[in-house]
């Protein structure tokens, strides 16, 4: 058992997470991040299969054939892609990729980073996550298409530009189009329901 060792690697990576989260305005997200890992589902396994270099939810895997605590795990946290699967009623596969709110996929891009920093130590560098996100980008036919773009696109930013930069991007640009958006879709529904208006 690895108690100690797995709380470790838990609260190094929701550091991470957080400090990268507050760095782009997702303070809220930053703070509750990954807390279903402290539930106990999650947590013995990874006191159980704790490995220090990779996620005990891939030796959980090899061990049972099937990881319980990544079905908790993923029903639970919406930074991870999967949490966006449902029946896809507009193609002919049986499920797919919902759209995922600009919000998550920032939280997923600090997720990937934290991991990295995590599992490589000493040997990881700002490619590192796109370079882990193209091994299996083939194979991530149920991600929605905008949200492989946009998670291609900010992690190969990440790899040619640094975190300072990709960083600023997600928080004036990346982020902040969204909350335009919201904005303006919010003021036009007030003025459609002034007196007079149709």
């Amino acid at each position: 058992m690895y108690f100690f060792q797995h709380l470790k690697t838990v609260l190094t990576h929701k550091y991470l997470v957080m400090k990268g989260c507050f760095k782009v305005g997702l303070y809220w997200q930053g703070i509750i991040h990954d807390l279903s890992k402290f539930s106990w589902t999650e947590f013995s396994c990874g006191v159980k299969y704790w490995q220090g270099n990779r996620s005990p939810n891939n030796a959980e895997r090899e061990a049972l054939g099937v990881s319980m605590s990544w079905l908790h795990h993923k029903g639970r946290n919406k930074h991870h892609f999967e949490y966006w699967i449902d029946y896809d009623l507009t193609s002919d596969k049986l499920i797919g990729g919902m759209p995922i709110p600009k919000k998550y996929v920032a939280e997923m891009i600090m997720d990937r980073i934290a991991a990295s920093k995590v599992y490589m130590g000493n040997d990881y560098t700002d490619s590192a996550p796109y370079e882990y996100f193209m091994k299996s980008s083939g194979r991530l036919w149920f991600v929605h298409r905008d949200c492989r773009k946009q998670l291609e696109f900010l992690l190969h930013m990440l790899a040619e530009e640094g975190e300072e930069k990709t960083f600023r991007y997600i928080k004036h640009v990346f982020l902040k189009k969204n909350r335009k958006n919201k904005r303006r879709i919010h003021a036009d529904t007030r003025r459609s329901k002034l007196p007079g208006k149709a």
